[in-house]
């Protein structure tokens, strides 16, 4: 089957769920949740803290995942359009292509916010609820300069190309080497679409177009990436100390590699708090009409020295 047909095949699906689970009992109270990729483990995690915020609130929240797919997006919030839920949380596959939809969603009266991720170019402004990618990225750079006083060349892998987070967390990384100055490198930038395996790839061809040479510093712009980095660095034969890495995300496995020496760092951008703060927002308007305001979390770039600042540093084994 094809991608676009299984697209298609998913999108069905997701609408016919919406509409087995409201036809006949659809509430203005209903809240749809739709993430960008159920798969990255940043959104796996968020998910979880979503459900237990739900259960201590006594709402339920209906869960669909995006898949990477700004089409099948589409789909989900036109189904959810469709069947008259009362709040869609988004956290958009591409900032712009969504704008649209949340836009229909708005005219039809009903309550949009994003989390992690703005959505752009749309006609009703949709309250977000987020860190500041920019802060963040521009952190990463700024502890390559401390840690490089010299200069350093510098690879950075991005994340999924059209989100808003990709996009600013590279204005970020920029805008911290400017600051640098020319001693600092940006000798390969390439995405690999926030997951392990092509950052694995991406790694390992860059390493090889370099003829023996290395870049000092990998720049990886979620942590998912940050692990299939690691792996094309030792097997290459390089070790974490000529290759420093740097993540985005704080997940366990990373703080984890933090801990060991293998990692040099991540941001944390706390995806509980992002989503709770959502949610709860979302519950005030519902219930007591009260006005959403957004809300931008400071990230914080974790290292060894304060591991403890990690949100999630209770589930490092």
């Amino acid at each position: 089957m094809s991608l676009n047909r299984r697209a298609l095949l998913a999108s069905g699906l997701a609408l016919a769920g919406l509409a087995a689970c409201s036809k006949g009992a659809s509430s203005s109270q209903d809240i749809v949740v739709s993430f960008s990729d159920l798969s990255q483990p940043f959104f796996v995690a968020m998910r979880r803290d979503l459900e237990d915020e739900a259960q201590k609130l006594g709402v339920k929240v209906q869960v669909l995942d995006g898949q990477n797919n700004s089409s099948k997006q589409v789909s989900d919030l036109d189904a959810a359009s469709v069947q008259g839920v009362g709040a869609v949380i988004i956290a958009p596959t591409d900032s712009k292509a969504l704008a649209s939809a949340t836009d229909k969603l708005a005219d039809d009266g009903v309550i949009v916010v994003s989390v992690d991720r703005h959505i752009e170019n749309a006609k009703h402004p949709v309250p977000h609820f987020g860190a500041d990618n920019v802060a963040g990225g521009r952190a990463m750079a700024e502890w390559v300069v401390k840690t490089y006083p010299k200069g350093a060349k510098v690879v950075v892998i991005t994340n999924d190309p059209g989100s808003s987070s990709s996009i600013e967390r590279v204005k970020g990384v920029h805008e911290g080497f400017a600051t640098g100055g020319s001693a600092y490198v940006i000798v390969a930038e390439q995405t690999a679409n926030s997951k392990r395996d092509q950052a694995l790839t991406v790694t390992q061809n860059i390493l090889t177009s370099m003829g023996g040479q290395h870049p000092d510093v990998i720049l990886c712009l979620n942590d998912d990436m940050a692990m299939g980095a690691l792996e094309a660095i030792h097997g290459a034969g390089f070790t974490p100390q000529q290759i420093r890495v740097l993540g985005f995300d704080a997940i366990p496995e990373a703080l984890k590699r933090i801990q060991a020496g293998d990692m040099a760092a991540t941001v944390e951008q706390n995806p509980g708090e992002q989503i709770r703060t959502a949610l709860r927002q979302v519950v005030g308007a519902l219930r007591d009409k009260k006005a959403i305001a957004s809300q931008s979390l400071t990230p914080v770039l974790i290292t060894r020295d304060n591991l403890n600042q990690a949100s999630r540093i209770s589930e490092v084994k």
